[in-house]
Parts: structure tokens; C-alpha cells; sequence
């Protein structure tokens, strides 16, 4: 079992900025890639971005490209999600997850454990 820690999240203007954090803990060693999804309400979970531990590439919803950065710490099991000039599109609930190698970054079935979710809220 692998245990997700989440924090950061909140409140934020449009144009503002907020940083995600998730700690994973627990068997770790079979951890490939860590990634973001989020939830809007009456919407379905949507990816948002993914780091590989293996050669360290990212990947990114094309809506946050140039907006979000994730950053992965391969060694500390972290990655962080770095939400800058946020829109109130962007409010949703986001959920970090971990996953081995196997399927698609993108897809939610590539993740084997989920964190509880922190709630971003971006008002305009």
C-alpha cells in the first residue's frame, strides 16, 4: 500500500498563483510516475499533469501548458504542482496519484493509489 499526503489548495483570484504538494509513503518502490487529476463539480475527472520518475519527463493537460508546472522528487517520493495565472476553470477538486508503469499518463487506470483530494477554488 502506498499512503498520499496532499496539501496546499484553497482560495485564489483569477491571475493568482497556488502550490499543490503530494507525499507518498509506504511501499514506494514500485512508484513510476506520480500525477494530478482533478474533479469539477458535475464534471468527470480530467488529468492535469504527470512526472515520470524515469528521466524525469512531464506531461500536461494542454489547458495548463505554460500556466502549471509539476515538479518530481524521485528520491523523497514528492512532487509538487506549481498552478500559476489561474482561471476559474481551473476549480476542482485535485487529487494526486501514484502509479508503476503501466498505461497511458493520462489515464486514470494507470494509478494505482489516490490521495483524498484538496479543493482549489479561483474566483474571478
Amino acid at each position: 500500500q502506498v499512503q498520499l499526503a496532499e496539501s496546499g489548495g484553497g482560495l485564489a483570484q483569477a491571475g493568482g498563483s497556488l502550490r499543490l504538494s503530494c507525499a507518498a509513503s509506504g511501499r514506494t518502490n514500485d512508484i513510476y510516475r506520480m500525477g494530478w487529476f482533478r474533479q469539477a463539480p458535475g464534471k468527470a475527472r480530467e488529468f492535469v499533469a504527470a512526472v515520470n520518475w524515469s528521466g524525469g519527463y512531464t506531461y500536461y493537460l494542454n489547458s495548463v501548458k505554460g500556466r502549471f508546472t509539476i515538479t518530481g522528487d524521485a528520491a523523497k517520493n514528492t512532487a509538487t504542482l506549481q498552478m500559476n495565472s489561474l482561471k476559474p476553470e481551473d476549480t476542482a477538486v485535485y487529487y494526486c496519484a501514484v502509479g508503476p508503469s503501466r498505461g497511458n499518463y493520462y489515464a486514470a487506470d494507470a494509478y494505482d493509489f489516490w490521495g483524498q483530494g484538496t479543493k482549489v477554488t479561483v474566483s474571478s
